[in-house]
């Protein structure tokens, strides 16, 4: 608990074994839960997750946005939900620059911006930076909305999370979350985070297949939002 708030961490992983302890070990004292997503690994993931004293759930279908899906139902009456990597990217003695805007009700989303923070030489590959630009340009261009990062280490109130129904099962997790928090009007800022070369080979960026799969989700989902919302504008109103 901090700041009288209930906190819960949920961490997606695929073939993480060389690297969930490492980063179950890294959340802060003061959270109340770890959970680790499983998503089908291969690898032992999930015992050596339950090792380290985190609560293990199990998704069969492959996609981000499923695991994360599958580790929201395994919160109960938790106040804060965040979301991290398990491939140890993500640093857990930063999670306070996460968490404490909300918990001081200063804000309902935290997204931990990569780009306004350190990242370690070649954390980021040149094809995430430029996918990171453009989706972030695309936004600007039709909400008038400026995120830096489409970063997997944030955190929401859980009421936030609950009223933004999160749909993605895939690549289009993190965008339809920053999109729906415009949508819904959720008070939201960027926080500074440090981001390291992850151990072990991405399976997005660190294949070109993965790149593209990610990079058409991602775009797609800035696209069928933004026409969803014009359609929505403009439909007339027969109340």
């Amino acid at each position: 608990m901090r700041h009288g708030r209930k906190i819960a961490v949920i961490i997606p992983a695929f073939d993480e074994a060389d690297a969930i302890g490492k980063v179950i070990n890294g959340v802060p004292d003061w959270v109340d839960k770890t959970i680790v997503a499983d998503n089908a690994s291969g690898d032992g993931t999930a015992g050596i997750a339950e090792a380290h004293g985190a609560h293990v759930v199990h998704e069969p279908q492959a996609g981000y946005g499923a695991a994360c899906l599958r580790g929201m139902e395994a919160v109960a009456d938790h106040d804060i939900i965040v979301f991290m990597d398990g491939d140890y990217s993500d640093r857990g003695c930063e999670m306070h620059l996460l968490v404490d805007p909300i918990a001081e009700d200063l804000a309902d989303m935290v997204i931990g911006s990569r780009t306004l923070g350190v990242a370690e030489t070649g954390s980021l590959t040149p094809q995430q930076r430029w996918g990171n630009w453009l989706a972030c340009s695309l936004i600007r261009l039709f909400w008038g909305v400026r995120y830096t990062d489409l970063g997997p280490y944030r955190a929401i109130s859980a009421n936030s999370l609950t009223a933004i129904r999160m749909r993605d099962r895939a690549f289009g997790w993190t965008v339809e979350m920053q999109l729906k928090a415009i949508l819904h009007g959720l008070r939201w800022r960027e926080v500074p985070v440090s981001y390291f070369n992850r151990i072990g080979v991405s399976k997005i960026s660190g294949t070109v297949r993965g790149t593209a799969l990610a990079g058409r989700a991602i775009i797609w989902t800035i696209l069928r939002t933004a026409l969803t919302a014009r359609h929505e504008k403009t439909r007339p109103d027969t109340g």
